[in-house]
């Protein structure tokens, strides 16, 4: 069995502060760079799971890396190197206390709450009459609040965010732009690779006055991805799309009665159902990237990543 890294405790030359989210640990250096690691942690409904997926930090960083290098022509971005399959060093910003999601197709938490008679997600009035997995005449942005760890992510409206004052009307309509052309870039690599982009998040930040893309980018935890081939033909049937997201953990865990509430026991990780869910990242990352996933030597991870991040950062 493939180890997996689901902690760490570095101590990199220049380090000044650490904070361990739900599935990365960032390192501040010198409160000039940070080193980020993506950890094989995995969170479902806001907690993370007792069990890591071997190689699902390797793979989570590898498509970010790639897609923030693909769209730089788009906005700046926080990424300097990858010194390690694991990880990825970039510029520090100051992060905007909201993520910006965005949205091609009705479906996940905002179906669900479509089908409950919501019609206005975020202060976006959504059309009568939509169905199930149905797209967006235009792709619209439903931001949710940053929360702390442990707590819900809650959805907020543009006026909210400005009334906050948590971005200014400038800098929201630079993080609206932004979202909308990374979406648009997105959604066309998807296709050349046979898949829909359907929802995705995006978190910025300012560094020296410059706003930046900053975190994760089109990762399947991140993001959902439908397969382009059969869409139209399940769509008009009313079935299930074939997926490629987290979403299938999601599933899981539901199907075992668990959502993240009070009192609900997380099921059982059997060895099985870890690699079971390993493949699938595996095969995300092939679909997604169109290349060919190479395992990195999993014997001493923590080693082989403290070794890589002290040499890049002498």
């Amino acid at each position: 069995m493939s180890k997996a890294l689901t902690r760490t405790d570095f101590n990199f030359p220049g380090q000044k502060s650490v904070y361990h989210g739900k599935v990365r640990d960032v390192y501040n250096i010198n409160d000039e760079k940070l080193v980020m690691v993506a950890t094989d942690r995995i969170s479902a409904f806001d907690v993370v799971l007792p069990e890591g997926i071997p190689y699902k930090g390797q793979m989570l960083n590898q498509i970010a890396a790639k897609f923030l290098d693909a769209t730089t022509d788009i906005c700046p971005n926080w990424k300097m190197a990858t010194p390690d399959p694991m990880v990825t060093v970039g510029v520090m910003c100051q992060g905007f206390p909201v993520e910006m999601i965005v949205r091609g197709y009705l479906c996940g938490s905002a179906w669900r709450a479509y089908k409950n008679g919501v019609r206005e997600i975020c202060g976006v009035k959504l059309p009568e009459g939509m169905k199930e997995n149905q797209k967006f005449p235009e792709p619209i942005i439903t931001p949710t609040t940053k929360a702390e760890m442990g707590l819900h992510d809650e959805d907020i409206s543009k006026e909210e965010i400005l009334k906050q004052g948590l971005a200014t009307p400038e800098e929201y309509e630079i993080l609206e732009k932004y979202t909308l052309a990374l979406f648009k870039r997105g959604t066309e690599i998807a296709a050349e690779r046979g898949l829909i982009l359907v929802d995705t998040k995006y978190e910025f930040g300012k560094h020296n006055g410059t706003i930046y893309l900053m975190d994760e980018i089109h990762t399947p935890d991140s993001s959902r991805y439908f397969y382009l081939e059969g869409y139209e033909e399940r769509f008009a049937k009313g079935e299930p799309q074939k997926q490629l997201s987290k979403e299938f953990v999601r599933e899981w865990l539901m199907e075992n009665g668990f959502q993240g509430k009070e009192g609900q026991q997380v099921p059982e990780m059997t060895p099985e159902i870890v690699n079971s869910i390993s493949e699938r990242y595996m095969e995300l990352f092939e679909h997604i990237t169109g290349e060919k996933f190479v395992k990195a030597d999993t014997e001493n991870i923590a080693a082989r990543i403290e070794k890589n991040v002290t040499e890049y950062l002498k």
